[in-house]
This record gives structure tokens, sequence and C-alpha cells, in this order.
């Protein structure tokens, strides 16, 4: 299927690993240009078609620098990914988080966005319209214990910005959706200092029995595996195409079946 997105021109926060990385090689698979920004943007070297920038997109003016350098590059934004964040597991409670971590989650997860979202919509209003994908998670409203409470609290912040900017600037041609995924084979997870390693410490057992044991006590995955990377990036490019142009508002999962109500 054609996606009608070659030549569009695409932002990608986050971009250097895990979903952001495959994010930005689908939008190129389908022939977009992309301005990728990430604090180390090593790993995009030598990618055809992608503009790497090094930016601390936690920054206050990081998400729009990250969109003047693809305005100052091609002239303008078609699609913005707000893909960047990032989860410390809290491992006491809600009385052992404080002020300080939720607010390190609140500028990871939802002003980064935030702000390049504003800084595109500004943007996109001049040439009449374009597309914003935001990669949320379940966490947003699925919260089995209060090991991702702030990160919880920054994505249902995200999702319910999602649907009220959807309101305010889909007369004017501009669509913005979610992605929300479940548990996917990133370092988020997987990598060292991530969720696995994270519990396995505290437990005393190896990062794949604390793999195990998280998953089970949320409930299981119905397919018996984490997403990959490669399929969130198929859905988030799927929602920035005109193939999807009167879908905004709205927020999709995938989760491998962890949700279980709909």
């Amino acid at each position: 299927m054609d996606l009608s997105l070659k030549g569009k021109i695409v932002v990608v926060t986050g971009a250097s690993k895990g979903i952001g990385l495959a994010v930005t090689k689908s939008f190129v698979d389908e022939g977009a240009l992309v301005v990728a920004g990430a604090r180390n943007v090593d790993a995009l070297t030598g990618l055809a078609g992608v503009t790497g920038l090094a930016v601390d997109l936690s920054a206050t003016d990081g998400p729009a620098r990250l969109v003047s350098h693809a305005v100052s590059l091609h002239g303008r934004v078609d699609v913005l990914v707000n893909n960047v964040g990032g989860v410390r597991l809290r491992l006491n409670g809600f009385l052992g988080t404080s002020d300080e971590e939720f607010e390190w989650a609140m500028q990871m997860n939802f002003f980064a966005a935030l702000r390049a979202t504003r800084a595109a919509i500004t943007q996109m209003l001049t040439q009449g319209g374009g597309a914003i994908v935001n990669v949320a998670s379940v966490n947003a409203f699925f919260q089995p214990d209060a090991g991702t409470i702030d990160y919880g609290a920054a994505k249902a912040a995200l999702v319910n910005l999602t649907k009220a900017l959807s309101q305010e600037f889909g007369p004017k041609g501009i669509r913005i959706n979610d992605v929300s995924p479940g548990p996917v084979s990133t370092d988020l997870w997987l990598g060292e200092h991530g969720v696995a390693q994270t519990v396995a410490k505290a437990m005393g057992v190896d990062a794949d029995t604390a793999q195990k044991r998280v998953i089970a006590s949320i409930g299981g995955l119905a397919t018996g595996r984490f997403t990959t990377p490669e399929e969130v990036a198929a859905l988030v490019v799927m929602l920035a195409s005109p193939r999807t142009a009167n879908v905004t508002g709205s927020n999709y999962i995938i989760d491998g079946g962890l949700i279980k109500t709909t």
C-alpha cells in the first residue's frame, strides 16, 4: 500500500534508538525526509534521507530548535512524531516519589512533547495542515502499581492534550493522534538499568525471572511476547499517512493483549 508519504518532511524526537529509530527508518522506507533529534545522533549517521540534530529535548528551547532546524532545511514540517520520553521505576511507592521525580517525568514525557507540538503547529498553520503522532503508553490509563506512577501521570496528560488539540486544530487541517504501547523490546524494559534489571536487583533474582514476574503480575500478554519497535513504528507511520486522513483525537493501543477490557 502506498502511504503517500514520499517527499514529506518528518520530525522525530528521541530518534536515536528503540521506537524512535524504528520510526525514523520506517518513514525513510516510505520515501519521507526525516529530521531526527536526540542527545546523541551517532546511530543516525549515514542513514539516507535522515538529518540528525544533537539536541537536549528536555531543555526549554530544545524541541523548538529541532522544529526550526527542519524548517530551515526543508521549508516545512508535514509530520511531527513526539517519541522522546523516559521512565524511572519507583520501588518505594507514592510516598517515596518526590516532587522532583514527578517533575522529571513531566519534563521528559509531557513538556518535551508539548513544546515540540507548539512549534510544529505554529508552522503547520502557515502551510495549511499536518499530522502529529504522540507515542504515549498504556500507563496513561493502566496503572497496576505505583512503580510508574509519575510516568503514567505524564503520559495521561499527553493523551488528554492530544484530545483537546485535535478538537481545536482539526478544522485547520492538523490531525493529532496517540499510539500507546504496552511492553516493548527496548532498553527501557530490557537494557542496562531498565525495568527488568531494576526489579531483578530489588527481588534478588536474574533479569529474565524478574521480567516474567512483572508481566505475570500485570495480567500477562495474550501474544506471549513483547511488541517490537518496528510494530509500533508501523502504526505511527500509518497514522501520519493521508490514508488515515479522517482519524484524529484517537489513541491506538498496541500491547500484545495486555489490556483485557475495552
